[in-house]
């Protein structure tokens, strides 16, 4: 899967109660909670000085809540796109995170993903039709900044596949993916 033509920004949605919780949560389409309303309010604002030609999310409900959010204070409307969907965990579903993570002797991001049960979408399928689907939308909108409303594991695979490595994310936080030649970094908005 060829990387993306340019740079652009991604944003996790706001938590939601099983984030607090610390479950699997994949393809359960949960709403925002109250900090996740919030989380995707400050985004907003964060967001406020970009001139965002489209707002782009994830069809589970917890996305669309931030992207609308979002995409109010921006004047835009949103625009849903399967690929960028979150990674389903398949039999991990609606289970505690650091007690399966515990239980396969794994304390890192790459642990988690090397732990992944075989009914799970594969990591590296996450990853490409994230960055298909990013691609695809760059490639129609040349002159447009977009912002992409999403998941940590759509976001993680992404940045591990341009960048080498995972980073540091949040709910809530907008992160310019950046390309400079043919290198590319995740840096907070």
């Amino acid at each position: 899967m060829p990387a993306p033509s340019r740079s652009f920004i991604c944003l996790r949605h706001g938590a939601t109660g099983w984030n607090r919780q610390g479950l699997f949560q994949g393809r359960t389409d949960n709403p925002l909670n109250d900090d996740g309303i919030a989380q995707a309010h400050a985004a907003a604002e964060k967001l406020r000085s970009v001139a965002l030609g489209h707002v782009v999310s994830s069809p589970l409900l917890r996305a669309v809540q931030t992207a609308e959010i979002v995409a109010n204070i921006a004047s835009k409307t949103v625009t849903l796109d399967q690929g960028l969907i979150e990674l389903d965990f398949g039999s991990f579903e609606g289970q505690k995170v650091r007690e399966l993570m515990m239980k396969h002797g794994k304390n890192s991001a790459q642990g988690l993903v090397d732990m992944l049960p075989a009914d799970s979408e594969p990591w590296a399928d996450c990853a490409a039709r994230a960055m298909r689907s990013v691609g695809q939308w760059l490639d129609r909108h040349p002159q447009d900044e977009i912002l992409f409303v999403c998941h940590d594991a759509v976001m993680q695979s992404m940045a591990q596949r341009l960048t080498g490595s995972f980073f540091k994310n949040g709910h809530g936080r907008p992160f310019r993916f950046t390309r400079t030649a043919d290198a590319w970094a995740v840096v907070e908005v």
